[in-house]
């Protein structure tokens, strides 16, 4: 499996990080969830260690289906997060496609 670095995605993807991270310290959350569309799955782990080197806060990825924003993990009270952030929906498109 290969492990993907953040510059790879920088490449390939416009990410807007700073956004995420402004969210998260304007909500005060120290919890996250962060849901994946399954195109963007392979790329999670190197998502939240990117984040995690700059905030000092939890992530958790959801590794269920996720079709667009509508459609929200199930059972969020039993996970105690205090956000969610879906990535990849409409913000997260191909540089080739822009």
């Amino acid at each position: 499996m290969k492990e993907w670095r953040i510059e790879d995605l920088e490449n390939e993807y416009n990410l807007d990080f700073d956004k995420i991270i402004n969210l998260i310290e304007k909500e005060k959350s120290k919890r996250i969830l962060l849901q994946f569309p399954d195109g963007l799955k392979q790329y999670a782990k190197a998502i939240v260690n990117y984040l995690e080197e700059r905030m000092d806060v939890e992530f958790l990825i959801y590794i269920g289906t996720c079709y667009g924003a509508c459609d929200t993990p199930q059972g969020l009270e039993k996970m105690n997060v205090d956000l969610v952030i879906q990535i990849g929906h409409n913000s997260l498109m191909p540089n080739y496609l822009k």
